[in-house]
């Protein structure tokens, strides 16, 4: 029986398909990873904001190491699609980053991002942030590609430097990166369609796109996106933002009412268990089960 590809082979595939961007909707967990690889698509993306919204914290770089390794340690385990992963600014200098880069690809983190914000970092969609040195970026992005324990692991340079410093000071940075050793080049927060559109012919590698309601960017749709040259795109809160205004609601509706406020669409039991791998285990609980009791099953 042939050998399955690594998730660091399966993205890096996926990468080197021509004409062909990969689209990572966002997930927290274990759970609203299984619902982006149920509705199809071929990657799934670590939100570092609703990694630590699952916490109950904001995106300020609250979360240590450890807990964004487990949390990506969960939720690649529990899909069969690559798993792009949230890696904050590695947290803390070159060594620090390159042991969070090994840490992740023992956990089958498929790639992950590092970002050149000073820690601890800030959303890269609100005001305030503070960037380091492009050279100690360079140094930092150069450090990882060279102790990556994977040939195959994508490694992501994001910068955050738009807002900071200029347009054309966040190109360099992108393209300083890339000749550092990053496989993908992550322009954070371009401010209009122009800017996005303008950042891959700019740019000498495969870039990322971060699509982000009501952020600092404009909206595209995900053709558009293709079509300016985008390798990755991700959609980081899609999940967590959705999560929580649908339960603001019901939570609201069920103090002021008293009644069990029915979404308009809601899921039975057995759908719930089924969005969870429920049929899977009921094969293998059969398989393994005692002659009589496969009797029974049937």
């Amino acid at each position: 029986m042939a050998r399955r590809k690594s998730a660091a082979a399966q993205l890096r595939g996926l990468l080197e398909k021509k004409g062909s961007m990969v689209v990572a909707p966002g997930a927290y967990d274990g759970l609203t990873a299984k619902l982006v690889e149920g509705a199809g698509f071929e990657a799934v993306y670590m939100t570092g904001a609703g990694a630590a919204a699952r916490y109950g914290l904001p995106d300020y770089g609250l979360l240590s190491m450890s807990e964004m390794v487990d949390n990506a340690q969960n939720m690649a385990e529990s899909v069969s699609i690559p798993l792009i992963a949230d890696a904050d600014t590695g947290y803390g200098n070159e060594l620090n980053a390159i042991r969070t880069a090994q840490l992740y690809q023992r956990r089958g983190v498929a790639g992950l991002h590092i970002e050149d914000q000073v820690f601890p970092k800030k959303c890269g969609h609100l005001d305030g942030k503070e960037v380091i040195s492009v050279d100690a970026f360079a140094r930092k992005v150069g450090a990882v590609v060279e102790q990556r324990l994977d040939p195959d692991f994508v490694i992501i340079a994001r910068t955050d430097s738009r807002t900071v410093l200029g347009f054309d000071a966040a190109i360099e940075r992108c393209n300083a990166a890339l000749d550092a050793g990053a496989d993908v080049a992550f322009f954070e927060s371009p401010l209009s369609r122009e800017e996005i559109e303008k950042v891959p012919g700019l740019v000498k590698g495969p870039c990322l796109l971060n699509m982000v309601h009501g952020g600092k960017s404009p909206l595209v749709t995900l053709k558009e996106a293709e079509s300016f040259g985008y390798a990755i795109t991700i959609v980081p809160a899609l999940g967590f933002m959705t999560v929580m205004a649908a339960l603001d609601d019901v939570y609201r509706r069920l103090k002021e009412t008293g009644e069990y406020p029915v979404p308009e669409r809601m899921m039975t039991v057995v759908e719930a268990f089924r969005h969870v791998g429920a049929d899977d285990w009921d094969l293998l609980r059969n398989r393994y089960a005692e002659p009589q009791a496969k009797k029974e099953n049937v």
